[in-house]
Formats: structure tokens, sequence, C-alpha cells
């Protein structure tokens, strides 16, 4: 495996197994959800306005100039547009839903490797004080009390919420 410059071989190996975890998600969701995704992958392009362009101006100009008007007052138009425009605004929130669930899944994981990290370091910061109490270095006791504490999550949470 090739290795971009700057980037180290654990980095390049954290990037494949997440693309093979994303790719994995897509192929294991239900066919409900594929189908969603697709439909709203097609109506977010250009070939989608470029295909509604042509429908739609071809039904306004054949209703205003073409003979026989079929659609005379274009109510038959605007019930087609409002009803695909539920079923678009259905599929885009389900897609959205899952795309919410992923971050919300991905959030919770960083939450937990950050508390993992300061707890860590808080112990790390520990090691490294009694090092330089035993070579004889000086350390500012506070600043030292405050990195080797460990934080606790829920106080933070709540005082967050305190906040808001």
């Amino acid at each position: 495996m090739a290795s971009e410059p700057g980037m180290t071989a654990t980095l390049r190996q954290n990037i494949d197994r997440l693309a093979e975890r994303r790719h994995r998600r897509r192929a294991d969701a239900p066919l409900s959800e594929r189908i969603a995704d697709r439909i709203t992958g097609f109506t977010g392009s250009m070939a989608f306005v470029g295909l509604h362009l042509l429908l739609f101006g071809g039904w306004i100009g054949w209703n205003l100039w073409g003979s026989p008007k079929f659609d005379p007052s274009f109510v038959v138009l605007a019930m087609v547009a409002s009803v695909e425009a539920i079923f678009l605004s259905t599929f885009v929130l389900i897609s959205q839903n899952r795309m919410q669930a992923a971050a919300d899944a991905r959030a919770d994981l960083d939450l937990h490797i950050n508390l993992l990290a300061e707890h860590e370091l808080s112990k790390l910061a520990g090691v490294v004080e009694r090092i330089a109490h035993k070579v004889g270095a000086d350390t500012d006791a506070e600043t030292m009390r405050d990195i080797t504490a460990d934080i606790e999550p829920g106080k933070v949470l709540d005082a967050l919420e305190r906040q808001e």
C-alpha cells in the first residue's frame, strides 16, 4: 500500500477502515433506504432539473399554444406538482433521518474517544508529575492538580446545559 506524503500508515489504515465501514453500512441498509437515497440523489441533480424543465415546459407550452389542450387551466399540472412535492419531501426526510442517525453515532464515538483520551492524558500527567518530583524539577502544584484531575462528563454536560 503506497502512502501519500504527510500521511502515516496508521492514518491510511484508519481511512481505509472508515471507508470500508461506510461501504458496508450502505450495502446493509434496508432496500427502502437505498431506494430513498437513490431517488434523493437523482432529485438533487441537474439532470432532474433539466427533466423538469422539459416536462413542465412542454406541458405549459402545449396547453398555451398547442392543440388539443389537455390541461388549459393547469389544474392537473398543479396537482401533479403537489403530489410530486409530497413524495420528494418524504424521500428527503427518510435520507436525512438516516444521515442524522449516522451523525449521532459518530458524535457518540467522538465523545467516547475524547473522554478516553482526556482520562489517559490525566493519568499520563500524573506519571510526569511523579517523574518531575523524583528528578527535582519544579512543578506548579495547582496546575498539576488541574491537569491530573479526572473530568466527570456528566458535570460538564450539566454545566453546558445550564449555560444554554
